[in-house]
């Protein structure tokens, strides 16, 4: 199988996750009526499975190297923190759908801003007039997917 073929489905997998993810933290939170606890959950679960994931592979050594690493890609930690704690937030009050609907709005706008400019050292692909079409019609598409 070719690696963009595992690339995409990897990355379809991720994005199936990702509004799985929103309900069920969602749904802790309300159910233990505390969402700030439940992001915490959510975070000891996923810092034990990246420690198992970590070991597994045999790149703990790997640690060693983050001291001397920018520290503004630190902020990659805080960034998943507001999302989780924003979703815990937000789903059961504006509906999983309509969330996560502008979150993958936003993800669209930042993404093609990170690949214009080539931002953390990202390819660059520059926004084109076929490529913000595209966007524009994937924008319109997932908000479509909202309508009822």
């Amino acid at each position: 199988m070719p690696p963009t073929t595992i690339y995409a489905a990897t990355m379809l997998a991720a994005g199936i996750g990702i509004p799985v993810l929103a309900a069920l933290n969602a749904a802790l939170g309300q159910r233990i009526g505390a969402p700030i606890a439940a992001s915490t959950i959510l975070f000891l679960v996923a810092l034990t499975t990246t420690v198992v994931a970590l070991f597994l592979s045999g790149t703990a050594s790997a640690l060693t190297q983050a001291m001397t690493a920018p520290k503004h890609l630190f902020l990659a930690g805080f960034l998943v923190a507001f999302y989780v704690l924003s979703i815990t937030f937000v789903a059961p009050k504006f509906g999983v759908g309509n969330a996560v609907f502008f979150v993958l709005l936003g993800q669209l706008i930042s993404a093609a801003a990170i690949d214009h400019f080539g931002l953390f050292g990202a390819q660059i692909s520059p926004i084109s007039l076929s490529r913000a079409g595209g966007i524009g019609l994937m924008a319109a598409g997932v908000w479509m997917t909202q309508q009822a």
